[in-house]
C-alpha cells in the first residue's frame, strides 16, 4: 500500500513539473530521476562521449541546457540555449582554456559554428563545402577545437531554444548594447557556476558576432565584472560598419569591396588570361594596389575626374572585375555588392553568393539589379537546420517540441552603442584599441574569407590598419586567409587550416 501510494506521489509532482515546463518553455529532460525530481530554472542534460582528435581519443561531456538570466532583485528574464564540450580528463582547470562561441546576423543561432567548425560533430559537405543529397549526415569533426579548449556553443536570445521568458519582452534584448550585456551576463554566469574564473578565457565571434565578441571585451573587463580575457578570435570580422555601406556619399566601401570582386571573377575564371594565370594571391595583390591608389584617388576626386581619366579607370576595374567597361561608366565606377551578385555571371542568367561567392543560383530573370535569394546560404541552410533538430533531440537528449529558430526575429534592432552614440555606423575597432590598451595580455586573431562578399577581408585589414596608428598593436594581432567564403570552415582545406591557426592562437594566447 505504501509503495502504491508513493508511485501516486511520484506521478503527480512529475506531471505538475512537465506541466509547468511547458508553460514556460522549458524542456524536460528525457530520463527522470530515480528520486523524487526537484523542479530548477536551469535544465540541463548531460551525456558523455569520445572523439578521437590527432590520433589522440579525448574523453568529453555535453552539458546542453539553459542559463537563466535574472535582475539583481532576482526577476527571471530570460532563458539562454547553449551546449558545453569539456574535456573529461583534465586535472588543473586553470591551464584548460575556455572558449565562449556564437554566430551573429543579428538574429542568427549558432548553428553554423557548432556543427561546422569547432563542435565534435560536424555536417558532412563536400571537400568543397557544397551540400550532398539528403538524408543528411554528422560525422566526427576532425578540426574540432576540442583538444585545445573546452567549449561553449550559446545562441543568442530569440534565436535556437533561447527566448525571453514569458511575460518579458524579448525586444528588451535586441539591440547592440542590450545584446552584449545579456551575452556577458551569461558568461558570468557560466563562469562561476562552473568555477572557471581562473581559466584562460576566449570569446569567439562570427559577423555580426565580431561586433558582439569586441563589444563584450570592453564590457566584460570594465570596473563592473573585471573580467578580462585571454583573446578574442573574430572569423569574418566587422567592427566598422561603414565598409559595409553602400549609401550615397560613402565611397569607402567600393574601394574595400573591390579586392572581393576580383576573387569572385578569378574564380568563375571572368578575369582576361594574363591574370587569370596567375595564382589567386597574386592578383589579389594587384587588386589591393589599385584600390589603394588609382581607384581610391579616382573616386575622391568626384566630378573634377576627366572623361579620360574616367575611361582609363573603367578599363581598368573591368581589368580587375570581369565587368564590362561600359557597365562600370554607367555606375559612374561604382558598383554596390548587390549589383555584383546580379552582374558579373548575368550572361549565364546566374546569381553569386553573398556569403561565399563560390556558389550560384539561378533566378526568375537575369534582368533584376538585387538577386532574390543567396545562393550559397540556401545551400546549406537544410543540411544545418536538420541536422541541429536531430542532433540535440537524440545525441545530446535534449528534448523539447519548441522551435530551433536558425534566424530569430530580432527586427527591428536597435543600431546604437551607448559609448559611442553612433547609428547605423557602429565603430567597435575603437573598442577594440580600448581593448587592447586597458588589457596588455589581450591577443586576437582574425579569420578571413577571400570568397566573402558579406564581410570582405580588405574591409577587416582596413579596420585593423586603423587600430592604433603608431603600430602598437601589431605583434598582438594575427590575421588568417583562406581561399573560402565567409563561413569559410564549410571548405574542408580552410577548415584544416582555420584549426591550425586557432590551436596555434589560444596556446599562444592562454600563456
Amino acid at each position: 500500500m505504501k509503495s502504491k501510494i508513493n508511485i501516486l506521489i511520484f506521478s503527480l509532482v512529475f506531471s505538475f513539473m512537465i506541466c509547468l515546463a511547458l508553460a514556460a518553455d522549458k524542456p524536460v529532460v528525457s530520463k527522470a530521476p530515480k528520486n523524487f525530481p526537484h523542479l530548477k530554472e536551469d535544465v540541463l542534460s548531460v551525456t558523455h562521449h569520445t572523439i578521437k582528435l590527432n590520433n589522440q581519443v579525448i574523453p568529453y561531456t555535453a552539458t546542453a541546457g539553459y542559463l537563466t538570466l535574472k535582475t539583481e532583485e532576482g526577476k527571471s528574464k530570460a532563458n539562454v540555449f547553449f551546449v558545453a564540450y569539456t574535456r573529461d580528463d583534465v586535472k588543473d582547470l586553470t591551464q584548460r582554456p575556455l572558449t565562449f562561441a556564437f554566430n551573429g546576423g543579428p538574429g542568427s543561432s549558432t548553428v553554423w559554428l557548432h556543427l561546422g567548425a569547432l563542435g565534435p560533430k560536424k555536417v558532412l559537405l563536400d571537400d568543397q563545402g557544397f551540400p550532398l543529397p539528403p538524408p543528411y549526415k554528422l560525422i566526427d569533426n576532425p578540426y574540432s577545437l576540442l583538444d585545445v579548449s573546452d567549449i561553449v556553443c550559446l545562441d543568442a536570445i530569440s534565436t535556437g531554444f533561447s527566448r525571453a521568458l514569458p511575460g518579458e519582452d524579448p525586444r528588451q534584448f535586441h539591440g547592440v548594447k542590450e545584446d552584449i550585456e545579456a551575452v556577458g551576463e551569461f558568461i558570468r554566469l557560466y563562469l562561476t557556476r562552473n568555477q572557471r574564473w581562473l581559466s584562460p578565457k576566449f570569446i569567439l565571434g562570427e559577423s555580426y558576432g565580431t561586433t558582439r565578441a569586441t563589444g563584450l571585451a570592453g564590457y566584460l573587463q570594465g570596473r563592473r565584472f573585471g573580467l578580462y580575457l585571454n583573446g578574442i578570435i573574430l572569423v569574418s570580422s566587422v567592427l566598422d560598419f561603414r565598409t559595409l555601406d553602400f549609401s550615397p556619399g560613402n565611397d569607402l566601401s567600393y574601394i574595400l569591396f573591390l579586392p572581393s570582386y576580383t576573387a569572385s571573377a578569378w574564380y568563375h575564371r571572368r578575369l582576361p588570361p594574363p591574370l587569370q594565370e596567375k595564382s589567386l594571391r597574386e592578383v589579389l595583390d594587384e587588386a589591393e594596389r589599385f584600390a589603394l591608389n588609382d581607384y581610391a584617388l579616382a573616386l575622391l576626386k568626384g566630378n573634377t575626374l576627366t572623361s579620360e581619366e574616367k575611361k582609363q579607370i573603367a578599363t581598368k576595374i573591368s581589368h580587375l572585375t570581369g565587368l564590362s567597361p561600359e557597365y562600370l561608366l554607367q555606375a559612374n565606377l561604382r558598383v554596390s555588392a548587390h549589383r555584383f551578385f546580379k552582374e558579373l555571371l548575368r550572361d549565364k542568367h546566374l546569381t553569386i553568393g553573398r556569403l561565399d561567392s563560390r556558389f550560384t543560383g539561378r533566378e526568375a530573370d537575369a534582368a533584376g539589379e538585387r538577386p532574390q535569394f543567396d545562393p550559397s546560404s540556401t545551400a546549406i541552410t537544410g543540411p544545418f537546420g536538420a541536422l541541429i533538430n536531430h542532433y540535440l533531440r537524440v545525441d545530446l537528449k535534449f528534448p523539447s517540441d519548441l522551435t530551433y529558430a536558425i534566424y530569430g526575429h530580432v527586427r527591428p534592432w536597435r543600431w546604437i552603442y551607448e559609448e559611442q552614440g553612433r547609428t547605423p555606423n557602429i565603430y567597435m575597432a575603437e573598442t577594440m584599441r580600448q581593448a587592447l590598451t586597458q588589457n596588455q595580455f589581450l591577443k586576437v586573431f582574425v579569420a578571413n574569407g577571400y570568397y566573402d562578399l558579406a564581410t570582405p577581408y580588405f574591409g577587416t585589414k582596413y579596420t585593423f590598419n586603423h587600430i592604433g596608428l603608431n603600430g602598437e598593436f601589431k605583434n598582438r594581432i594575427k590575421m588568417g586567409y583562406y581561399e573560402a567564403g565567409h563561413m569559410m570552415y564549410i571548405h574542408r582545406a580552410s577548415h584544416a587550416q582555420l584549426k591550425k591557426d586557432l590551436a596555434e592562437f589560444i596556446t599562444w594566447a592562454s600563456k
